[in-house]
């Protein structure tokens, strides 16, 4: 599918947002997670920040899959190829952010992908979950998902968090992203209070094995899994299209309003410091 280039957002399957004047800007994708379809507002708000961003769906949008059975990293790499042909887009490398499965495609790309300079990874996992990830003649084989191990909140969400098995078990060691091969540089940014993953062990068992200075992890006690930009509202539990129920996602009102807001300067100045400052002004 074509992408659309936009001095906004708008409703094409990919969608690039791009800062007013000549450029050339630091490139950015941008991706949620098992939700699925094309999700932009923070896209346009790191637009703001000078940033010529693509929002990326990759499942459950317009002709895509709509249902997620394997993430081909082809796709991204495409994604990754397109944005840096941009008349706009000042190279040599991207950015990538990415949130929950946005996280774990995030981390996959910093890993095979050599034009990925700098990775923002919020509250995700550093294994294939669920579904394999392919490239070429490589395969990545999924830990499986145990839904009997779910629990019900007494709101009636869904808490997923023991949904998961063991990444340090044996038998799941083939899952794991080669984060060892991690060229550029990657911030973990996890919610201590997520019910979705335990973001923070996920983390720092990435971090244990990528070079070394590589990586950051930036850690907030009482934020929970949707950690996105400053002013946006706590959603303790939301409905997805694949779940039988609401999910839980955790985290207190005031912690992670603080956490959000911290978090997002250090994104912005993370972006900045590996991919260069454009020099407009920010709002």
């Amino acid at each position: 599918p074509g992408i659309q280039d936009v001095t906004g957002v708008s409703s094409s399957q990919h969608s690039r947002c791009i800062p007013a004047g000549p450029g050339p800007f630091p490139g950015v994708i941008d991706m949620f997670g098992g939700a699925g379809g094309l999700i932009e507002f923070r896209a346009g708000l790191l637009a703001s920040r000078g940033f010529a961003v693509l929002a990326l769906a990759f499942f459950a949008y317009d002709d895509l899959p709509r249902v997620l059975t394997q993430l081909d990293l082809e796709y991204f790499e495409e994604a990754t190829d397109r944005l840096l042909r941009h008349p706009k887009v000042r190279g040599p490398g991207v950015g990538v952010v990415g949130v929950s499965k946005g996280a774990e495609v995030a981390l996959a790309m910093a890993s095979f992908l050599p034009r990925v300079a700098a990775t923002v990874w919020i509250n995700g996992t550093s294994f294939l979950h669920g579904t394999p990830l392919v490239y070429g003649a490589v395969t990545i084989p999924p830990i499986p998902y145990h839904p009997e191990r779910s629990l019900l909140t007494d709101t009636g969400a869904m808490d997923n968090r023991a949904v998961y098995g063991d990444p340090r078990a044996p038998a799941h060691r083939a899952s794991a992203i080669p984060v060892e091969n991690v060229r550029g540089k990657v911030l973990f940014v996890v919610g201590e209070a997520d019910r979705n993953f335990d973001s923070k062990l996920f983390a720092e068992l990435a971090l244990a094995r990528m070079p070394a200075g590589s990586g950051r992890i930036l850690a907030s006690p009482g934020a929970g899994h949707l950690i996105e930009p400053p002013g946006s509202p706590l959603c303790s539990a939301s409905t997805i299209r694949s779940a039988p129920r609401p999910l839980a996602w955790g985290g207190q009102a005031q912690p992670h309003a603080r956490a959000q807001e911290h978090s997002w300067g250090e994104i912005v100045r993370f972006l900045e410091q590996q991919l260069g400052r454009s020099g407009v002004a920010k709002l």
